[in-house]
């Protein structure tokens, strides 16, 4: 059983002043794993004014002082890549492969952002002015629960870069993941204060972090409803504002796509990570001659996927991470058939053979309209919404008629064509003929998608100001 009721503040593991106490369940089982004590606002001024007090030595680092910082994090969060990935399934049933790779890229985080450092320029002269890139103060992060070793690692190493003391504030939900990944931090050694880590709601903690004056930048992952809460509430203070934010990801496949090996690519980002990612391709787009060869492909190809125990390597998709999650799919899935979709696989309850834990059936369903409920809002769960088309410009149309604009996915076998198209999508990213980002290059949204980008050079500079210092010339 796992019992959680520390704060790691000032270089040190101490007992949280909250008195809040949530029972930690096992999605696969619905059984108790364990309790955690959340952090209170209390709490958070005590890790804000250690990060503050950390600051002045993180800004004052030199840039092979912050290569060794990350180096020295990549060694200890690569020693607990196994604990990280096994928290990550007994935690919210993440599926083995998807486990791994999370796992595996935390450490990785900081060894890329070590690298791009090894060049950055700090100092650039611009006519008569040098502008040098100076870190915006301490930043407060803020890491979801589907994603928590992830957004962790990569928002900290961006943040050490640049020089910022960091107030880390992983969702309440994610203990098991943000307990593991503590440790490791703690272990790396950094100074004291440069990272602090605590549990808390968003309402005590959360709140305190996004308000308090001493807090420069924000960096938030989540929904899109919590980061509008997070801006309006910086907004006295000013602060500087990274919000990676909800998605409704289309999948375009063009006419000359081969749908065999297309669609389960399609499936397969529609349904990663149990459909708990931002990033799913939750549209399909197919065009109306194809549709009805696409859609007993797709009935065929969601009926073979393994449902199941998240730590069997063959199981495609997992419990989904708690009763609230369920029950909110189970109402998306009830929602798209009063509409009129056609349910071509899965539905409501869950899948045969399971009477406990948070499984739901891979579904996916046709005939739906854009305007259909689970065509426009994120359900967060293993449900695809298959759209017809007639013509490219109406396939761009409907990707682009959405309140949200996160990442896109266009397949075709022509390569330039395909590009000619994504160059036409509202989308932060857009993913040509794969599924697999690429990390190096700047993720984040348009419209209510977020503001601001992460890793890289990109994420990098959103933790730095530029301050420009004009000389008079001699003469």
């Amino acid at each position: 059983m796992w019992n959680i009721h520390q704060a790691y503040i000032d270089g040190a593991f101490v007992p949280v002043q909250g008195s809040e106490r949530l029972e930690i369940v096992s999605p696969a089982t619905g059984q108790p794993i364990g309790t955690v004590t959340l952090a209170n606002r209390d709490d958070a001024k005590r890790a804000i004014e250690a990060a503050s007090r950390a600051q002045p030595v993180l800004a004052g680092s030199t840039r092979a002082q912050r290569i060794d910082m990350l180096r020295r994090l990549e060694a200890a969060v690569l020693a607990r890549t196994e604990q990280i990935c096994e928290a990550t399934i007994e935690e919210y049933g993440g599926p083995l492969a998807r486990s791994r790779w999370v796992s595996n890229y935390a450490s990785q985080c900081f060894a890329d952002t070590a690298r791009m450092l090894e060049g950055y320029e700090f100092e650039r002269r611009m006519g008569d002015a040098i502008v040098r890139m100076e870190p915006v103060g301490v930043a407060g992060l803020i890491a979801p629960w589907n994603s928590t070793a992830g957004s962790i690692c990569s928002k900290l190493a961006s943040a050490i870069a640049a020089g910022c003391a960091s107030v880390i504030k992983p969702s309440e939900f994610s203990p098991l993941q943000a307990q593991v990944v503590t440790e490791a931090l703690h272990e790396a050694g950094l100074p004291a204060g440069a990272v602090n880590v605590l549990l808390g709601r968003g309402g005590d903690v959360g709140d305190e972090i996004a308000t308090h004056p001493a807090i420069a930048k924000i960096s938030f992952t989540g929904s899109t409803a919590t980061g509008k809460l997070i801006a309006r509430a910086g907004l006295d203070t000013l602060k500087r504002v990274s919000l990676a934010l909800s998605g409704k990801s289309a999948t375009l496949v063009l006419d000359d796509a081969d749908l065999p090996a297309v669609l389960p690519m399609a499936l397969g980002a529609a349904f990663m990570n149990n459909g708990q990612a931002c990033v799913a391709g939750t549209r399909l787009l197919i065009p109306n001659p194809q549709m009805a060869q696409a859609i007993e492909l797709l009935r065929a190809a969601a009926a073979a996927m393994r449902v199941g125990d998240p730590r069997d390597p063959a199981t495609a998709v997992g419990p989904l991470a708690s009763k609230a999650q369920f029950e909110r799919v189970q109402r998306y899935i009830r929602r798209g058939i009063e509409q009129g979709a056609t349910l071509v696989a899965g539905g409501e309850g869950r899948p045969e053979g399971f009477d406990k834990g948070w499984f739901v059936r891979p579904t996916v369903f046709g005939n739906v309209r854009n305007d259909m409920d689970i065509a426009r809002e994120e359900i967060f769960g293993p449900v695809l919404s298959v759209i017809g088309y007639d013509g490219e410009d109406e396939a761009v149309a409907i990707a682009n008629d959405s309140p949200y604009g996160l990442q896109a996915y266009v397949f075709s076998s022509q390569q330039q064509r395909a590009l000619d198209v994504a160059s036409r999508l509202r989308a932060g990213t857009v993913l040509v003929n794969r599924v697999t980002p690429e990390l190096s290059a700047p993720f984040g949204g348009v419209k209510q998608s977020g503001i601001g980008r992460e890793f890289g050079l990109f994420g990098m500079e959103a933790f730095l100001e530029p301050k420009t210092v004009a000389v008079a010339q001699p003469g």
